[in-house]
């Protein structure tokens, strides 16, 4: 079993294997392949009436030969940004830590395989999906990026982006200006792009054909009346969906599609389950959002088996977003971390007798 961090997956894995791996493992799950499950948490307060505590994990395998859980272990609160938004900040242990595990099994023998700090590959598979969507809906001449946000993410999103079209600008707006002087001058150095900071939010989008909200933001920072005609939205954060506006504005929605129902229960599209020890003031509990927009939808499946359209006009206002398909993400990425991981002699090995034992379970 190997052991592997953050530093070897980020000289293993590039954008264009993660997409790959992506887009794989989610038309595995449409044809039969594959199999996972939404993702699930539990909320427990703790003796901070301002923090909770979240434990929240997604699995899930195919046929291919592999099957992971994401384990991830957080201290939640929430923070006001410099410009007034509200923020979800979280840590372990201390701000600044974090506990986010990937446990890789095999799925012909059951042996453990792997486990990965999560942190690079979580970065990777939702910009993974960003790309993804632009892949697919974005107009084939796409390439202004408008983007909110000059975080991790927005790093990760700016790779898929120019992994799927040829971007020659970014328009970019965060609150802090250093953060988006540091991001604006890191992407153009990396991308060779022209590269326009933004003093406005307002600013991103003129002209933007791709725009990006890629934020910690516990709301909606996208203005859809600002969206122009022909652009493609990629939403992370704001509380999970993009503004009404941008919503109504919206032509066609990608969804990549939807985790299997568990045996003998119907449909299941929630984004993710949640648990939460009963308490005072713990405000009303509220369903994870499901299919949206279902009259404008299609699916991954649909498009490249070619039994529905996605963009069919070049002014039609498209979004893409991953669905329920959290668990089976992991397994398909982290294989090939695996895979590269052996091949080149990286990660530090562990007994298997750590982890195995002669006690049935």
């Amino acid at each position: 079993m190997l052991l592997i961090g953050n530093d070897v997956v980020k000289d293993l894995l590039d954008m264009p294997t993660t997409m790959s791996a992506l887009e794989a493992s989610y038309l595995g799950i449409a044809r039969g392949s594959a199999v996972c499950r939404p993702r699930i948490d539990v909320s427990i307060p703790t003796s901070d009436a301002a923090r909770e505590y979240r434990w929240g994990t997604m699995e899930g395998g195919s046929t291919d030969g592999y099957f992971a859980i994401r384990m991830k272990s957080d201290i939640i609160y929430h923070a006001v940004a410099d410009d007034g938004t509200r923020t979800q900040e979280k840590y372990c242990k201390r701000p600044g830590l974090y506990c986010g595990l990937i446990f890789l099994t095999s799925v012909e023998t059951g042996a453990p395989l792997a486990l990965i700090n999560d942190g690079v590959l979580q970065h990777m598979r939702v910009g993974g999906d960003g790309g993804l969507g632009v892949k697919h809906m974005a107009r084939a001449d796409a390439s202004v990026v408008g983007m909110l946000g000059s975080g991790g993410m927005a790093d990760t999103h700016m790779l898929a982006f120019c992994a799927a079209r040829d971007i020659r600008r970014l328009q970019v707006y965060s609150p802090t200006r250093a953060n988006r002087e540091r991001f604006g001058a890191r992407m153009a150095a990396r991308h060779g792009i022209d590269v326009q900071l933004c003093d406005q939010p307002e600013d991103v989008y003129r002209g933007a054909d791709i725009v990006a909200a890629c934020t910690d933001a516990a709301q909606p920072v996208l203005q859809g009346d600002l969206l122009e005609r022909g652009c493609h939205v990629v939403n992370i954060g704001g509380g999970g969906l993009p503004d009404a506006r941008t919503m109504q504005r919206v032509d066609v929605y990608l969804r990549m599609g939807d985790a299997p129902a568990p045996d003998g229960h119907d449909g299941m599209d929630d984004e993710y389950l949640r648990w939460a020890v009963a308490g005072p003031a713990r405000g009303r509990k509220q369903r994870a959002h499901g299919v949206m927009l279902p009259e404008k939808r299609v699916t991954l499946a649909e498009l490249t088996e070619g039994t529905r359209p996605g963009r069919v006009s070049d002014d039609q206002i498209t979004w893409s977003e991953r669905g329920n398909l959290q668990g089976a993400q992991f397994y398909a990425v982290a294989g090939k971390v695996y895979q590269a991981a052996r091949a080149a002699g990286l990660g530090q090995e562990l007994p298997d007798e750590w982890f195995l034992q002669t006690i049935r379970n």
